[in-house]
């Protein structure tokens, strides 16, 4: 009996620190969602195997490999994949691991700016990124209304 009740207590553990992990996920897709689908809108139209004219960029919110790597980088160890380009799940983990570690403020203008261009200095050379703010704006607005 003894040892049935502490697996029973492990198991409530272990379920428990499952649900606490995954609580930030869901709270940062959250808190994200609303401009990650805007950006995908303008990046891809919301498609997850779409590649760039260059090649360069693919996927839903159009990852560069370098992209993969500096994300790869932020948390430590080799979380993701050059193929998990065309994972929209993983995109979007990829996104707010990007902008938790360069934005952790969750600046919405800075988000948008930030991903167009990759240059952490995107707020002070905002005209290089207009257009494409505006654009995401526009998605963004329209989705909003609808909701």
């Amino acid at each position: 009996m003894k040892k049935l009740l502490v697996f029973a207590l492990m198991v409530l553990s272990l379920n428990a620190v499952a649900q606490t992990a995954e609580a930030p996920k869901i709270d940062l897709q959250k808190k994200w969602g609303a401009v990650i689908n805007a950006i995908a809108m303008v990046e891809s139209q919301g498609q997850p195997n779409v590649v760039s004219k260059n090649g360069l960029y693919v996927g839903y919110l159009q990852i560069s490999e370098i992209l993969v790597r500096e994300c790869n980088r932020i948390v430590g160890y080799k979380k993701y994949t050059y193929a998990d380009r065309y994972d929209k799940q993983k995109s979007i983990d990829m996104f707010i691991d990007y902008q938790e570690f360069y934005n952790p403020d969750g600046n919405m203008e800075r988000a948008i700016r930030l991903w167009n261009s990759g240059d952490l200095k995107c707020m002070t050379r905002k005209a290089r990124t207009e257009g494409y703010y505006q654009r995401v704006m526009k998605k963004y607005v329209a989705t909003a209304s609808l909701q």
